[in-house]
């Protein structure tokens, strides 16, 4: 085998490696979008459960289905602290609420490392 083959061929396989798993999160993207249509909360509702029971604007905010059941995911600040705030889709009751960034035991657990 010639480098120049070996090397496109390498192209190939990392770009096939990269794509599979990219193409299940869109699909994931979809349905999730797909099944917020069937919730009984809309994403405006939790928004406004979540603002109102963290005194907060909120920031970011997305579609959920765990294991628990379907949940909005509302990210809300509140005097430079952000808040995540669970919104359960089917009876905008919220589930947690919890200042991410800080873990449950008051030490810094950082923005990547999420509670799920």
């Amino acid at each position: 085998m010639t480098r120049r083959y070996k090397q496109t061929l390498l192209a190939m396989t990392m770009a096939l490696m990269v794509a599979g798993p990219m193409a299940n999160v869109a699909r994931a993207g979809v349905r999730d979008a797909l099944a917020s249509v069937n919730a009984k909360v809309s994403l405006v509702q939790a928004i406004a459960a979540a603002e109102q029971h963290v005194n907060g604007k909120a920031a970011a905010a997305e579609f959920e289905r765990k294991w628990q059941g379907d949940l909005y995911e509302v990210d809300v600040v509140n005097d430079g602290r952000v808040f995540e705030v669970r919104v359960d889709a089917n009876t905008g009751a919220i589930i947690s609420s919890f200042e991410k960034g800080v873990g449950r035991n008051g030490h810094d657990r950082g923005q990547s490392r999420r509670d799920r």
